[in-house]
């Protein structure tokens, strides 16, 4: 029997472990559920457990007690966005018009997951169909950060960041429309990666048209792992990536996609970074650590040069964006025959009045953003940021009161992420230390077209450099 619990090992060693019979899927599924039984009382990661888990990991230890095959997943226990369908599993949005809500089909990604062997433990909480960086909407508590549970772990994957940032799992699904991967993973403490657009496949989300709400952000969406190493979430991406018929957007995945590249062959890139992209205001610990991880990669990788892409802020062209791929329509009509009014950043978008020359210009400005972009791209392989423009802050709260001494917009932390959404680039956060008082920060790596392996090399390179044993709750 391995001395260490099974909670500590990567999905690879884990699913191989439980191949191997060191462990049954049963009893790492039910290490799972004590550990967020003892644990998400506080922190309200999960919003809804699925109480199939057991089963699903009894059919596991089945199928090898007979010798049938089982999946490159099996026995992994693994939690899904509840922005994410899941068949015969309550699946909210994060909204009170779902509050009920039982999908008829398993989104592609959760079947991919099931057809590899991955135990769904639950659904993680969300803000409201996504509109948000934290994880708070009218359905369920407040999701909290692991780290301090006075402060939010970020969103709108803000229960899929807690859980596996406090080791509830070591697979989470998230969503990300403008970085609601990365932001939570950075804020977190935790690696998460927005792959290239279309390297995996939704459906039935972003495309269904038949659920205002959840049927939006077609052109702005991505789903990536949230896990503990980038390793992982490359042998996540092996199972979920792909194409599908059903997403009309979805890209080929080739056999060798998720081997990382050997270390040595990131000599030859060269690297862009910026502490602000030319106009944010950062955090001076944010700003400190990340010039700290720029100048320990500088002496593993010569060609780093301080530079960015002349794109300015873009935090209004993601409002608008979203207000065109909303069903205003259909949203209004639901909220208003159901007597519930929908706020936050939502509510904003649906009580505006919004015009076809601001849709035309927004759309003009993106192919504006995505040909500087490119062109930047074709002479830097990557392109280093901070994730956030500040650590972790008040739960509750839409951002921080000020940043660097100044008072600014609730938005203005998240000033980084939604370049990547924006041309559909793969980017990941890594996690790179923390603030004097003990929240995480994460580095963004954003990566050519299509170039994911190439985002999560680098981004095990990073890791490497700030390895760490320490993690938030009580040991496993």
């Amino acid at each position: 029997m391995p001395k260490k619990s099974p909670l500590e090992l990567g999905l690879r060693q884990l699913s191989q472990a439980i191949t191997e019979r060191q462990w049954s899927a049963r009893d790492v599924t039910a290490a799972v559920l004590s550990r967020v039984e003892a644990l998400d009382c506080d922190l309200h990661a999960f919003c809804t457990l699925d109480e199939t888990a057991m089963a699903q990991a009894e059919d596991i230890d089945r199928r090898l007690g007979e010798g049938l095959p089982v999946g490159p997943l099996a026995g992994v226990p693994v939690a899904v966005k509840d922005l994410i369908s899941t068949q015969g599993l309550r699946t909210t949005f994060g909204s009170r018009l779902y509050a009920d809500f039982v999908p008829e089909r398993d989104d592609i990604v959760v079947e991919r997951l099931k057809a590899a062997g991955a135990i769904i433990i639950g659904k993680t909480n969300t803000s409201e169909f996504g509109y948000g960086g934290i994880g708070h909407n009218h359905v369920f508590p407040t999701t909290r950060n692991p780290w301090n549970t006075a402060l939010t772990p970020g969103g709108s994957s803000a229960g899929s960041a807690a859980a596996v940032a406090a080791r509830m799992v070591p697979l989470a699904l998230g969503s990300d429309g403008g970085g609601s991967i990365r932001i939570p993973a950075s804020l977190s403490g935790v690696f998460g990666m927005k792959p290239s657009w279309g390297r995996v496949p939704l459906f039935p989300g972003c495309r269904d048209e038949r659920y205002p709400g959840q049927s939006g952000w077609e052109s702005l969406e991505h789903i990536g792992p949230l896990t503990r190493t980038a390793a992982d979430a490359a042998f996540a991406l092996s199972v979920i990536s792909g194409p599908s018929s059903l997403d009309r957007y979805s890209i080929p995945s080739q056999a060798d996609d998720w081997i990382l590249k050997d270390p040595g062959t990131l000599k030859n890139v060269r690297i862009a970074y910026s502490c602000d992209l030319g106009f944010a205001v950062v955090d001076p610990e944010v700003c400190a650590a990340f010039e700290n991880a720029i100048k320990q990669l500088g002496a593993v990788i010569d060609a780093v040069e301080c530079t960015h892409p002349t794109v300015g802020n873009t935090e209004g062209l993601l409002d608008t964006l979203v207000a065109l791929e909303t069903d205003r329509v259909g949203l209004k009509s639901m909220a208003s025959d159901r007597g519930i009014k929908l706020d936050g950043w939502l509510g904003s978008i649906l009580e505006r009045t919004w015009s076809a020359d601001q849709f035309t210009a927004a759309l003009m400005e993106r192919k504006r953003i995505i040909n500087i972009t490119a062109k930047f791209m074709g002479e830097f392989d990557f392109l280093l940021t901070p994730s956030t423009a500040t650590g972790a802050f008040a739960a509750d709260t839409y951002g921080p009161a000020e940043i660097a001494g100044r008072s600014l917009p609730p938005s203005a932390w998240v000033p980084f992420s939604a370049l990547a959404n924006f041309t559909g680039l793969p980017a990941a956060s890594v996690p790179i230390g923390f603030t004097t008082d003990g929240r995480p920060i994460g580095l963004q790596v954003m990566g050519r077209h299509l170039d994911d392996r190439g985002v999560l090399s680098l981004s095990a390179v990073i890791e490497k450099l700030f390895q760490h044993d320490r993690w938030p709750g009580p040991p496993l």
